[in-house]
C-alpha cells in the first residue's frame, strides 16, 4: 500500500502530512484521506509533530486547494518508520556495531 507525503501552506504555515490515499479527480483541490499523523513518543516531543496531532487528529479527510500545494511524494512503504530509535530494556547495555574493537 502506498504512503504519500504532501507538502503544503495553510495560514501561511508550511506542513507536510502523510496519508494512505489522495484523490486528484477535484479539478480546483488535491483530497488527503486516511491521514496517517505521527505517533506520540514517551521519550522526545517534537513541537510540530504535537501541533500536527492536535490540529488534524479528527479529520477524516482535507481538501487543499492545488495552489497551496508543492510537493506530493508517493513511498512503496513508509519512509519514516526506521527513523525512530529503540529504546533499550532498563538495565541492560546496548553496544552499538560503532563502538565495538576492530579485530
Amino acid at each position: 500500500m502506498p504512503i504519500y507525503r504532501v507538502h503544503f501552506t495553510w495560514k501561511e504555515k508550511e506542513y507536510v502530512l502523510k496519508a494512505k490515499s489522495l484523490d486528484l479527480t477535484h479539478p480546483y483541490f488535491v483530497c488527503i484521506k486516511d491521514l496517517v499523523l505521527p505517533e506520540e513518543s514517551p521519550v522526545l516531543i517534537t513541537p510540530a509533530d504535537d501541533e500536527i496531532r492536535r490540529t488534524f487528529q479528527d479529520v477524516r479527510q482535507l481538501m487543499v486547494p492545488f495552489q497551496a500545494v508543492s510537493l506530493i511524494e508517493e513511498f512503496t512503504s513508509d519512509p519514516d518508520s526506521g527513523k525512530q530509535q529503540s529504546i533499550a530494556p532498563k538495565g541492560e547495555v546496548v553496544v552499538d556495531s560503532r563502538f565495538r574493537k576492530k579485530t
